[in-house]
Formats: structure tokens, C-alpha cells, sequence
């Protein structure tokens, strides 16, 4: 185990928040396409919904209102015991009531051998971020004046 993940790229999360009505199920097969194309590895996705109240569960996927929910079954089980219910909790946080969402872990298979020689070479990674595309385009959007 440890050199499977002594050779792992970086290992990145995301929270999505469904419209209403569900996902429409078209995002899915190009996470399907990431996966096949070796991009990608998935270790978690965890759908979720976040009741009136405030409340957060968890969703299997026959639970989500999605059309075309063939496309989802194979992420059926796709779980490595990595998310908790405090993970639940706090990305349960992230969405406005009535809503449902999803949680997805993932390894960067593509950058794993740089990310591996750097840590043979000693070094640690000691940042990381991201910035949403609607920041990017806010951040345009100001510096044109608009």
C-alpha cells in the first residue's frame, strides 16, 4: 500500500449543488471520459441533499431525480471509506436548502509521476488552491469596468 501511495498524484475534492430538480445526468459520462482516458481517478462520489430544516443526508443514487440514471450506475459503490458524516456535514453547509449536491474525491492521475519525483526529491507540497471559473469572470468582468 504504501507504494501505491508513494506513487499517487494529488488528490483533489469538489462540491457540486444540483439545480433544482436534480442533475440532468449530462456532466456524467465526461467524468466517465476522464476516468477511461486515465486522467482521473475516482475515490469518492457521495451524493447528498440538504432538507428545509437544514438537515443533511446522504442519497443513493436511486434516490436523485435524474433522467438518465443507466449513465449513473456505473458510479454505483464508488467509495473508499475516505468521507465521513462530518464530510457530509460541511459540504451539506455549502448548499441552500432543498437542494442536493455531490461530493467528489479524485486523484490527479495525470500529474502522479511529476507530483512522485518531487517527493523523492524531498520536496512538500505546502499550498494548493483553486479559483471557480465565476471568479475568473468576476475578476474580468472588474477589470474591464463592466
Amino acid at each position: 500500500m504504501n507504494n501505491e501511495l508513494d506513487s499517487m498524484g494529488p488528490i483533489d475534492y469538489l462540491v457540486v449543488e444540483f439545480p433544482v430538480g436534480g442533475p440532468t445526468g449530462e456532466a456524467f459520462p465526461l467524468l466517465v471520459d476522464l476516468v477511461d482516458r486515465g486522467l482521473i481517478r475516482i475515490l469518492d462520489l457521495a451524493f447528498l441533499a440538504k432538507d428545509q430544516d437544514g438537515s443533511v443526508r446522504g442519497l443513493s443514487i436511486a434516490d436523485l431525480d435524474v433522467h438518465a440514471k443507466q449513465d449513473l450506475a456505473v458510479f454505483e459503490g464508488a467509495s473508499s471509506g475516505l468521507l465521513g458524516q462530518d464530510d457530509f456535514e460541511e459540504s451539506g453547509a455549502a448548499l441552500e436548502p432543498g437542494r442536493s449536491g455531490a461530493i467528489l474525491v479524485y486523484e490527479n492521475v495525470w500529474a502522479a509521476p511529476f507530483a512522485t519525483a518531487m517527493r523523492h526529491a524531498g520536496a512538500q507540497l505546502v499550498s494548493t488552491g483553486r479559483i471557480p471559473v465565476q471568479g475568473i469572470l468576476a475578476a474580468l468582468d472588474a477589470a474591464e469596468g463592466r
